[in-house]
């Protein structure tokens, strides 16, 4: 391992312990060389390495943000978001969702597979709902980057920041997910299966994993014929 690849290593280590969510912003770079011991110019080289990856991206004057670069209009999205019913967002996801596993079976690079594997290990190992519901977001949003696929990257993008700007969801009774939440089978299968390049049974498995989920929060909102 060069000393690059350990420093990014060391930053990504750094990053997905901290349980960062989607689009959070990370420390600035001053910050970071103190927290890794290391050197401005070491640090952005380490950094473009991560994004090139699609783990984080950098705005001139912002900093930089966890997960890759946005491709939305968000007066798009905070228009959509005062418009859509729950019950439409779910309809989409059940439309959309399973056709990014069957791309990913087919075009899922190496890294794109250990990022789906960590992601549904790290929901496992959540120490809370949250930090499941932010690596449950990361793994979703793996498999949609894994198709290669800008267009399909664009209305996935758009459609999980609906999906966020929406305030709903299920009551917890419990501080973090249970050992045996369903939510974990569901997600191995998922990736076992794009990991397999099994696009059909990729899909279907996403499909199964969405109903669970719905038949837990709106079931009314689940699709006929399913």
């Amino acid at each position: 391992m060069t000393e690059l690849t350990g420093l990014a290593a060391r930053l990504r280590e750094m990053i997905e312990n901290a349980g960062y969510r989607h689009n959070d912003r990370v420390p600035p770079e001053r910050e970071l060389c103190e927290m890794l011991g290391t050197k401005r110019n070491q640090l952005r080289r380490a950094l473009a390495e991560l994004e090139a990856q699609g783990l984080i991206w950098r705005h001139v004057g912002r900093g930089t943000f966890v997960g890759s670069r946005p491709v939305l209009n968000l007066q798009d999205v905070t228009y959509l978001g005062d418009q859509i019913k729950p019950a439409q967002v779910v309809a989409v996801r059940f439309n959309i969702e399973p056709e990014l596993c069957r791309l990913a079976a087919s075009h899922a690079t190496r890294s794109d597979r250990e990022q789906m594997k960590l992601c549904a290990k790290k929901c496992q190992t959540a120490e809370d709902w949250r930090t499941y519901e932010a690596w449950d977001n990361n793994l979703h949003h793996a498999i949609a980057r894994a198709t290669r696929n800008q267009l399909f990257l664009y209305f996935f993008e758009t459609l999980n920041s609906v999906r966020r700007s929406i305030v709903w969801g299920q009551p917890r009774l419990t501080l973090k997910p249970p050992d045996n939440y369903c939510s974990f089978r569901e997600h191995d299968v998922i990736v076992s299966a794009i990991a397999a390049g099994d696009g059909d049974l990729a899909a279907q498995a996403m499909r199964g994993h969405l109903q669970s989920v719905y038949s837990r929060t709106l079931p009314e909102s689940i699709p006929k014929g399913l």
